[in-house]
This record gives structure tokens, C-alpha cells and sequence, in this order.
């Protein structure tokens, strides 16, 4: 059955989804069968499309390179509207990340639920607040609530989990899991200050205006709580998960680091005890023999340790306009 397809948020992700869709159309059909059809994206920016027919896709992605209002199949509904009035049968919820509350990301995937529709998202708000509702909502209508994007952008974390390695038992993960800060504390080791490496990763588009979020180490406390939840099955709260950032690090720590034949990361932990999980984000020296020790830049990387493996790492970009729309593919073709 074709898919079709419903995109709440039109910044990055759904553009880069939309342009990974329109270049591998013929190659996704031949290898996977997969078809798919955008009929609706609604956005606070640009305005909300529909077409049961389909929209245009080229003259979608044009809008959006040159920050235009969508001009064509217009409709005055919002994003609730749009879900539950299209006939689409996936919701790409891609909207802005809210930690707090998770709205209105929450509502999104409710409300697509509720019509019958599965969802797919990169949003953390949904997957670290109220993954185990969702989730159930789900199941109990027969539906798919699919989440890779939030935790490693497009390297597959939760998919590895859930297929290679399904039968075992993971007992613990450690992970780089915000390539902001990793690439702070790179630069930092190569001599600038805290400061002037922020001031960098603003420039790249690492950091955002207001850095608090990676900085501080919320962002990485969000995918924490989906790690442990999903990989782990169990109901941690994100208020559970103990969180400390980078903005206390200073040249003299890491010149300590140096001296001691290690390297400061900023670490987002999970283990299980005796059917207890608990979670962290906190800076950690780690040896230069430690596997993500060597992870540089805004690279990310997890170690899950598990009962028949032992130790298994996978590396991969965190962020990104392509890679966070290839996590959406994955999970649309997984559908």
C-alpha cells in the first residue's frame, strides 16, 4: 500500500526528508517496493498544504530554500487540523523540540492516533515525556509510534537494539550523545577557551543562539530517558535522570586530562541493577584507551554493554539535515 504522508514541521528535517524522498524515489520503489505520496505539511512558518493528490514536492522544497509562505494548495487549518482531516495514513511529526512539556508534539501524535495514522518522529518531547502513553495508544489500535531520529539523528541506536542485537540483554550504555559540546571540548583540547570554542560552534551552526540546551546537558538528559525506556523497558522520568554540563570545564581541567593520559566527554550513562535502572549526563575523564575517548569533534557514539557480546560501540553523525531525514526514512520504510 502506497504511503501517505502528513509532515508537521517544515525546518530541517522535513526538507531533508523530502529531498532524500524526491532523489530516491525510483530507487526506493525498486529495491523496497516502497511508494509514497505527500498529500499535507503543515508549519507555523510557512503555512499549511494539502492535496489529496498529492503536493508538489519540487516547488515545496523551493519555498523552503528561499524562506517562502507554501503559495500553492492552501488551507486554513492548523497542524491538528491537517492531521486529523487528511487522509493520510503516517504522521511525520517534526516540529519544534519541547523538553518541558512536549507539546505541541504530544497533541500531534495523539491526535494521529486517534485517526488511525502512524507516527514517525526526530522530536525528543513525545519520546522522553510520554513515550510509555504513546506507545500503549498505539499498540492498542494497531498503529506504529517509531522514534529513531531522537537520539543519534540517523545512526541507527534504537533500530541496532531492537534487531542485531535482539536476544540479548543490554545491562548498560555510555554514550556521547550531543555533538555540540563534543565539539566544544575538541576544540578546547586544541587550546581555545570555553568561550571562543562556543563562539565557534555558534558560527557552524553547532550551538544555537541560546546554548543552554547542549551546554547544560538537557539535550543529552532527553535521550537518555528514551535510551533507558526503550532499550531497557522501563517508565524513568526525565526529572530521574541527574544532569550536569560542560560550562564549569576550563583549559586548566583540560590540561589535567592531558597530563593524566585521558580526554573530558560529556557522557550520558545508563545501568541496570537488580531490575533497577538508573541514568545520567554528567563531563567524565575518560582514558585514551576507552573506545569513545576517540570520538572527536561533533561525532556521537554509544557503548551498550550487554550479557552474550559484551561491549558493542557504533559510531555516527548526531545531527544533521540529511541524516535526521534518513532516520525518518528508516523508520518509514521499517512501516
Amino acid at each position: 500500500m502506497k504511503q501517505r504522508l502528513v509532515l508537521v514541521g517544515f525546518g530541517n528535517v522535513g526538507q531533508g526528508l523530502l529531498e532524500i524522498l524526491l532523489k530516491k524515489r525510483q530507487e526506493l520503489q525498486a529495491r523496497y517496493g516502497y511508494e509514497f505520496v505527500v498529500v499535507g505539511i503543515a508549519d507555523v512558518a510557512w503555512g499549511t498544504a494539502y492535496n489529496p493528490n498529492g503536493l508538489n514536492i519540487e516547488a515545496l522544497l523551493k519555498a523552503g530554500k528561499a524562506r517562502q509562505k507554501f503559495s500553492q494548495d492552501l488551507k486554513e487549518w492548523d497542524a491538528l487540523t491537517l492531521i486529523k482531516e487528511s487522509d493520510a495514513n503516517v504522521v511525520c511529526e517534526l516540529a519544534f523540540t519541547n523538553l518541558q512539556t512536549g507539546e505541541p508534539a504530544i497533541s500531534h501524535c495523539k491526535a494521529a492516533f486517534s485517526a488511525g495514522k502512524h507516527v514517525v518522529t526526530s522530536n525528543k518531547g513525545p519520546a522522553a515525556l510520554a513515550y510509555r502513553e504513546l506507545k500503549t495508544m498505539a499498540d492498542e489500535k494497531g498503529l506504529r509510534f517509531l522514534i529513531e531520529g531522537t537520539v543519534m539523528s540517523g545512526t541507527p541506536v534504537l533500530n541496532l537494539c531492537a534487531g542485531p542485537l535482539a536476544g540479548c540483554e543490554i545491562i548498560a550504555a555510555r554514550g556521547i550523545l550531543n555533538g555540540t559540546t563534543n565539539y566544544i571540548l575538541t576544540q578546547m583540547e586544541g587550546g581555545m577557551s570555553y568561550d571562543e570554542a562556543l563562539k565557534k560552534a555558534q558560527e557552524l551552526g553547532y550551538a544555537e543562539a541560546d546554548p543552554s540546551g547542549d551546554v547544560e546537558g538537557y539535550d543529552a538528559r532527553g535521550k537518555v530517558t528514551i535510551l533507558a525506556n526503550v532499550v531497557m523497558n522501563t517508565s524513568l522520568k526525565i526529572a530521574e535522570v541527574s544532569c550536569k554540563g560542560i560550562t564549569g570545564i576550563t583549559l586548566q581541567d583540560i590540561e589535567k586530562a592531558k597530563k593524566a593520559g585521558s580526554r573530558w566527554k560529556l557522557i550520558g550513562s545508563i545501568k541496570k541493577e537488580e531490575n533497577r535502572v538508573t541514568a545520567s549526563v554528567a563531563p567524565e575523564m575518560l582514558p585514551l584507551t576507552h573506545p569513545l575517548a576517540g570520538v572527536m569533534g561533533a561525532t556521537n557514539a554509544i557503548t551498550f554493554t550487554t550479557d552474550l557480546l559484551g561491549d558493542v560501540s557504533i559510531v555516527g553523525p548526531g545531527a544533521g539535515r540529511t541524516e535526521t531525514g534518513f532516520s525518518i526514512l528508516s523508520d518509514l520504510l521499517k512501516i
